[in-house]
């Protein structure tokens, strides 16, 4: 059996620690060996171990909730031995980033586990999307994880005045987060970035297309993803990473990198859309009524903040959408709350036409 201190040796690069020791101590036990997850594929996963990289099935551990599936990132408990080995349990998860998926039944899709740090990759080829930042920032908080905005292809705006107003939105934006604007093809920002990344693991996500496979490389210092060219047209790349890779840095921490993401749909993320919207959240507590919806009701501080120019209208009918769908989505899988959700739909549907009526009955 492999020496607890080999185990240490072979694994504290990737993230090993005593909790994680002591949470595997009863696997230990059963003759089992630690590992972590580098990556995934078809019911198969490869995981490096104090005895080396090996080749898993997890069939043991698939169940049909597709939260609970093996996913890159885990610490798990492999077999020894055995053709094929198989993984028999992975350890409890600190943090993990999770998206809706597409389904009709919104369930649940974990991107990656046992992270501390969410890097949003962000182009600046094509034009800022403020509102999909905002959603990526939302499930990165929701995560337990501390998000972390980087701008890359950097070295495409030309003028510094606009490069710091960039940087300014996307500050004014994200409230609480680093934001670096980074160039892996000149080197710009990559000494800020690897100091935030350097401890502890770090999912790198963002769409198709904003150089998260080159910012992988640049920070690993060699080319182990693969890099396709983006189409000029929107700056879209095709899916350079088709799965979810785990890769040790170099100078200290984690990556992993992801497939480009199209659609980011929230999963139970309310406290995250807090944290992202924390200037709304304050502005609320100021509010006349507990519930108000900042439409259209007496003593709103929030509508207040919008009209003095203090709160920017797309700040809150951001905050709204994303309000909304994270209800919506919760609200599939719980019948109580979607039954309140309907009646307060009905309820501001009927002060609607009541407030109506009464306008109407002044014209007349």
């Amino acid at each position: 059996m492999t020496s607890s201190s080999a185990v240490y040796s072979a694994l504290t690069p990737y993230g090993w620690d005593d909790d994680w020791a002591a949470a595997f101590a009863p696997y230990a036990r059963e003759g089992l060996l630690p590992g972590r997850v580098v990556r995934v594929d078809r019911g198969q996963c490869d995981v490096v171990t104090a005895d080396g990289a090996v080749r898993a099935d997890t069939a043991f551990v698939t169940p049909h909730d597709p939260m609970r599936v093996v996913c890159t990132g885990d610490w798990v408990a492999v077999e020894a031995g055995g053709n094929p080995r198989y993984v028999r349990a992975y350890l409890p998860r600190r943090a993990a980033f999770v998206r809706s998926t597409s389904s009709k039944r919104s369930d649940g899709q974990i991107l990656a586990a046992n992270v501390d740090h969410a890097v949003v990759a962000v182009s600046l080829a094509v034009e800022l999307d403020l509102g999909r930042v905002e959603r990526f920032l939302a499930l990165a908080w929701e995560s337990g994880a501390q998000p972390v905005v980087v701008l890359t292809k950097a070295d495409l705006v030309t003028d510094p005045v606009t490069l710091a107003h960039l940087v300014q939105d996307v500050e004014n934006t994200a409230p609480g987060v680093p934001v670096v604007a980074a160039s892996a093809h000149c080197g710009d920002g990559l000494d800020i970035l690897r100091a935030l990344v350097g401890d502890g693991t770090s999912v790198l996500l963002g769409q198709s297309g904003a150089g998260k496979s080159t910012l992988a490389n640049a920070l690993i210092g060699e080319d182990v993803m693969d890099v396709r060219a983006a189409r000029d047209v929107d700056g879209k790349g095709r899916h350079t990473t088709t799965t979810r890779n785990l890769l040790a840095l170099p100078g200290g921490g984690v990556l992993i990198d992801t497939p480009g993401l199209r659609g980011v749909g929230l999963y139970d993320a309310e406290s995250g859309v807090g944290q992202v919207f924390a200037e709304i959240e304050e502005l609320a507590e100021r509010c006349r009524f507990h519930d108000c919806a900042h439409e259209s009701e007496p003593g709103c501080a929030v509508r207040a903040a919008v009209d003095g120019g203090e709160l920017p209208v797309r700040r809150l009918e951001s905050y709204r959408k994303l309000i909304r769908e994270n209800q919506w989505i919760v609200a599939k899988t719980d019948a109580r709350l979607r039954a309140e959700i309907r009646r307060d739909w009905k309820r501001k549907g009927a002060e609607g036409r009541a407030a109506m009526q009464a306008k109407q009955g002044r014209w007349t």
